[in-house]
């Protein structure tokens, strides 16, 4: 049996909001003790290049588990090939009110509606700075609940300024259903005016750093196919770096009669697999399709959403994706499908 196992009743028994807050203090008291590096597996070496940078392996963690960046050093005894923490916000904000947060044991899934609740990205750039870890680090920066959807791009700017020093790439999450109109950032024109301005500022940034960090857009899985033939279209115009497919659901196909099913929040976990894995699939069509007309690379797909084993990995890589990341996966398998996952891409490739 393993650790997980042994503690998932009793994290099971508390509220969903509850136990992950548990599960963080009890990461931090692991790491004091140094014992982390005993308890995990790490997995075999299997080094990809994307977005000009070297992972280790293609599995990472998804943003949304350490929001503030508290665990970094124990999250990386799992053997992660990357870290994405977050989402942060230019101001701390304590999200929505609670309950917010429910796990759909029957269907693997969660659904939550946090609201980027989170410390402010100064909390989160000094944990950064404290830990030891030396892999890649994704930091995810989104906008705070009260900044007016027309001035969204200014905390998005104040956010890639602020971790432009301390991530090997940042992450913009346009796509949480949990903070009112956000996703409007995906449509066309709201879209195309955000990117220039991030690339923009990218550029200056890496003149004054002395370093490229790359950028990736995270977009929601709940988009038709003229609305993913646009963004693939605006990603390639504006040359950004990868793209992270995909956010949470607002769908309840599948849950709809299960306890909790019908909360308001965004589904993830198994229910949203292939929904996403679909998306995947036609986003790298369409970005493969841009990238022969403008003659240049296709952007990188990291693939997210319903991985629960090793299986749903490969199928995230076999539609077109470059990397994967778990987070729901987690609260259900534990440590143990971090291996599991990077053992099944590697025996496929």
């Amino acid at each position: 049996m393993s650790l997980f196992q042994l503690f998932r009743p009793a994290l099971f028994a508390l509220d969903a909001e509850a136990a992950h807050h548990a599960t963080i203090e009890g990461l931090k008291k692991a790491n004091c003790f140094g014992v982390t590096s005993l308890l995990f597996k790490r997995p075999a070496d299997d080094p990809r290049t994307v977005m000009g940078l070297t992972f280790p392996n293609p599995v990472g963690l998804a943003a949304g588990l350490d929001k503030n960046g508290e665990v970094i050093d124990a999250l990386a005894a799992f053997g992660f090939g990357f870290i994405e923490i977050g989402t942060v916000t230019p101001r701390a904000q304590p999200g929505n009110p609670k309950p917010r947060m429910f796990r759909l044991p029957a269907a693997q899934g969660i659904i939550n509606r946090m609201g980027f609740n989170n410390d402010g990205v100064d909390a989160l750039i000094a944990n950064v700075k404290r830990a030891k870890y030396k892999g890649i680090l994704g930091i995810n920066i989104g906008k705070n609940a009260d900044t007016p959807i027309e001035k969204a791009a200014d905390d998005y700017l104040i956010g890639l300024r602020k971790v432009y020093p301390y991530a090997s790439y940042v992450a913009i999450n346009i796509s949480s259903p949990n903070t009112k109109n956000l996703r409007q950032l995906q449509g066309g024109d709201e879209l195309d005016a955000l990117l220039g301005q991030l690339k923009t500022e990218q550029e200056k940034l890496a003149q004054l750093h002395g370093k490229y960090v790359p950028l990736a857009v995270k977009i929601a899985p709940d988009l038709d196919s003229d609305q993913i033939k646009n963004i693939a279209a605006l990603l390639t115009k504006h040359a950004i770096d990868a793209v992270i497919a995909t956010n949470t659901t607002l769908s309840r196909e599948g849950v709809e009669n299960l306890p909790h099913g019908n909360e308001t929040g965004g589904l993830s976990g198994a229910p949203v697999r292939d929904k996403s894995t679909a998306l995947i699939r036609q986003l790298a069509a369409e970005l493969k399709a841009c990238a022969e007309q403008s003659r240049s690379s296709a952007l990188p797909i990291i693939g997210v959403g319903g991985i629960l084993k090793g299986a749903d990995a490969v199928e995230k890589i076999q539609a077109g994706a470059a990397l994967v990341q778990v987070y729901s996966g987690l609260v259900y398998r534990g440590q143990e499908l971090v291996t599991e996952c990077a053992a099944a891409i590697r025996s496929k490739h």
